[in-house]
């Protein structure tokens, strides 16, 4: 059976419209998602190029700005793959330097498998405060994760209040991130995509819990990407999921 085929056909019996069965069904999407290679999905040629990749070589990429800073960064390919009620299925194609910027996934668990290249990886997860805090303004969030993957490596999995729920990404060398997510994004469920910057705004007083240093938190607000943030469809040429 094709790769694809499977990751489908064990994600329809693993997620409903509100996620995932049980902790033993994410485990079993996990474990076919692990299996999955570049190979799979058409992506071989891709893979060997990162793999050859020499960042001092090919120095960075994207059109340099007057200061000579990457004002315009190169856009980022997804290659739509499955989305129904429950999950969805997709990989993003990112050239060297590429940035998906801090964002949420809202009520959904993400699985995430890099195929191929490396990347730095930076995450957090909001922070229960003693006292409500208006989601409109500046939440305090707890780092999760600061640190560069590469390919090969294991699936990641994020909860939708723990493991990283706020994540961005920027490749270091040509990558690929195969995401699954249950539920998909949906505006009309509540499950809006919204993207976030670090804020000036820092007033501690009485809303973070004991047991959490202030040193151990970030200030977020949400914001609009930035025009250079691009995202283009692109042909998918691996298995295409029959889902008859």
């Amino acid at each position: 059976m094709p790769a694809i085929r499977r990751l489908y056909d064990v994600c329809k019996i693993s997620f409903s419209d509100n996620g995932p069965l049980s902790a033993e069904a994410l485990e079993h999407v996990r474990s076919v998602l692990d299996d999955i290679k570049p190979s799979d999905v058409g992506l071989e040629d891709e893979a060997r190029i990162a793999r050859g990749w020499n960042v001092s070589t090919h120095g960075s990429n994207g059109r340099k700005g007057r200061n000579g800073n990457n004002q315009y960064l190169p856009p980022i390919k997804y290659l739509h793959i499955h989305e129904c009620e429950s999950f969805s299925i997709g990989i993003f194609c990112m050239p060297p330097s590429s940035v998906i910027p801090l964002h949420n996934h809202p009520g959904m668990t993400v699985l995430s498998k890099l195929l191929y290249g490396t990347m730095l990886v930076k995450s957090y997860d909001w922070v229960d405060t003693v006292e409500p805090i208006d989601p409109s303004k500046a939440r305090p969030a707890r780092l999760v994760r600061d640190a560069q993957m590469s390919a090969p490596c294991g699936t990641t999995i994020l909860h939708p209040t723990s493991g990283g729920n706020i994540h961005s990404f920027k490749a270091i060398t040509p990558c690929a991130l195969f995401d699954v997510l249950s539920p998909p994004y949906s505006s009309k469920d509540g499950r809006d995509c919204s993207y976030f910057k670090m804020s000036s705004k820092k007033d501690l007083s009485g809303v973070l819990p004991s047991a959490i240093r202030s040193s151990e938190v970030a200030w977020l607000e949400e914001c609009q990407p930035p025009e250079s943030f691009i995202i283009r469809r692109g042909p998918y040429r691996g298995q295409i999921v029959d889902t008859r």
